[in-house]
């Protein structure tokens, strides 16, 4: 993965991790994927994973791309993906999925694209790999879309999903399933799920509120 030296300068984002004796992007990138996975109070604030110190797949990829755009590196993208949330992919979610006929929900996720390679900041063993089968979309978002964007390209896919699959669910309905979905994750071992998933819905509570429709 390309490096680059963070610059001194009064860019805020740049500013949060000079102040951290943090000096270049892989160690930015190292320090966004170990700090806890949590729901932020405020996701506009682009700051917001330094002032909550932990952040969701959408802030701490949004923080990564804002630092590379302050340092003049626009080839770090971030991009929005649709992948397929189903039983292969986590087990916990086959018998809800079995109880609506469906083989699998849409999810949502948020990572980097640095050139042609893709990397995933969310946990420390996050990786592409854990979801690059199962995608069905993505797209680039600038960093200050985490929130609209995000949510508006989501519902916009599942509305689509709905009508070419002849699912036969509304869209609250199938988000109501999702819910369920991401209510079954959190039995049983909570600390197992967070930590073998790279996904952002996994700790969902948070996550529930950012998607309420």
């Amino acid at each position: 993965m390309k490096n680059f030296i963070i610059n001194k300068n009064t860019e805020i984002i740049s500013e949060e991790f000079l102040n951290r004796s943090i000096l270049d992007f892989h160690s930015a990138c190292k320090y966004v994927s170990e700090l806890p996975y949590k729901r932020n109070t405020d996701k506009n604030n682009i700051k917001c994973v330094f002032d909550d110190l932990g952040g969701t797949c959408s802030t701490k990829h949004a923080a990564l791309r804002k630092l590379a755009l302050e340092n003049h590196q626009s080839d770090v993208k971030l991009i929005i993906g649709i992948f397929k949330m189903d039983a292969e992919y986590t087990f916990k979610i086959k018998n809800t999925l079995g109880k609506f006929s469906l083989n699998y929900i849409p999810e949502a996720h948020n990572y980097l694209k640095i050139n042609d390679e893709y990397f995933d900041f969310t946990k420390p063993d996050s990786k592409y790999s854990q979801f690059k089968n199962k995608l069905l979309i993505e797209k680039e978002i600038e960093h200050n879309e985490i929130v609209t964007e995000k949510i508006s390209f989501h519902k916009n896919f599942l509305k689509k999903w709905l009508s070419d699959e002849n699912i036969p669910y509304s869209l609250n309905e199938i988000w109501e399933i999702r819910e369920q979905c991401i209510r079954d994750l959190q039995k049983n071992d909570e600390v197992e799920i967070q930590n073998s998933s790279s996904v952002c819905f996994v700790n969902t509570s948070e996550v529930r509120d950012d998607y309420k429709l």
